[in-house]
């Protein structure tokens, strides 16, 4: 898949999270407060903070797809990095907003929510799936970071909305049949989202830092490459070889060993057969190649 080709479809996902998690997140807000449901109302709020994180995934991508310049001359892949990172810290935030308003609800006198509240919160469920599978099998497909990160949003906000279905069920169910106390499971619902909310944003949070942090990908995810290298003529060893992900595309930088005995132009042309073979794998973007001596020792 083509750079821009990449990016248009990156940007359009990022772009249908934003006005779909509005629409929703109207759509369970008002709801919830005519339908007297915080775990509705905290369902909205994770919808309401999902419009910021596609924000910031859509301002990470108009970065990432910047051509490198003078003081980027790797590319500005990262900016995707970062853009999860961003999005991981609003859902923690929110997380934490949820769970303190749920517990607070304990402590105050409850009626049990309407029943427009199951309808809204169905009509949640089966939207936030379907966002999750297409951003997810996109992200997958071009290897973006922050597009993954988003998805799992949309999932968390599955997940939380299918908490306060039964939260609302329980209660409602507990009014109508005389049990006063199940009146709390829409709360409890509250505190079952905002856990959710805050081990997602933990997980995700992990790993997107872990990727901005130039780690090198490991032996046997590089096995491909090196496979390449070796297989060039006038290549006597590969000595040492480190690919480094940003974003969503590659950086290598390796050492091989040629004959001693030849011209530096001699090795020089080999270490740009090794270049341009390497460059021929859609993921890598930038090769550098240092030639040592051949040494039996």
């Amino acid at each position: 898949m083509e750079n821009n080709e990449r990016f248009k479809k990156a940007e359009f996902a990022a772009l249908v999270g934003v006005f779909g998690n509005i629409i929703l997140a109207i759509l369970k807000g008002w709801v919830g407060v005519v339908a007297n449901s915080r775990a509705l109302v905290a369902d909205a709020v994770h919808s309401a903070s999902d419009v910021a994180g596609s924000m910031a995934v859509y301002v990470g991508l108009k970065a990432a797809k910047q051509p490198p310049d003078e003081d980027h001359p790797y590319g500005h892949g990262k900016a995707e990095n970062i853009a999860a990172i961003i999005v991981a810290v609003l859902l923690l935030i929110v997380g934490f907003e949820i769970g303190k308003s749920s517990v607070g609800a304990f402590f105050e006198p409850l009626e049990a929510p309407k029943v427009m509240a199951i309808y809204a919160v169905i009509i949640s469920i089966i939207v936030k799936e379907a966002m999750f599978r297409y951003k997810y099998n996109l992200g997958k497909k071009i290897k973006s970071d922050a597009i993954i990160v988003n998805a799992y949003e949309h999932r968390s906000d599955v997940f939380s909305s299918f908490a306060a279905l039964i939260g609302i069920s329980g209660a409602i169910i507990g009014e109508n049949i005389g049990v006063d106390w199940l009146v709390y499971l829409d709360p409890v619902a509250g505190l079952f989202v905002a856990a959710i909310i805050i081990k997602i944003a933990w997980q995700l949070g992990s790993e997107s830092i872990h990727n901005t942090m130039d780690h090198v990908m490991h032996e046997e995810d590089t096995e491909e490459l090196r496979n390449v290298v070796v297989a060039v003529p006038g290549v006597l060893k590969l000595d040492e070889l480190h690919a480094r992900e940003h974003g969503h595309y590659v950086i290598v930088d390796l050492k091989i060993s040629v004959d001693p005995y030849i011209t530096v132009e001699a090795g020089h042309l080999i270490g740009k057969k090794v270049k341009a073979k390497l460059l021929e794998n859609k993921d890598v973007r930038d090769v550098m190649v240092h030639i040592n001596p051949y040494s039996d020792a």
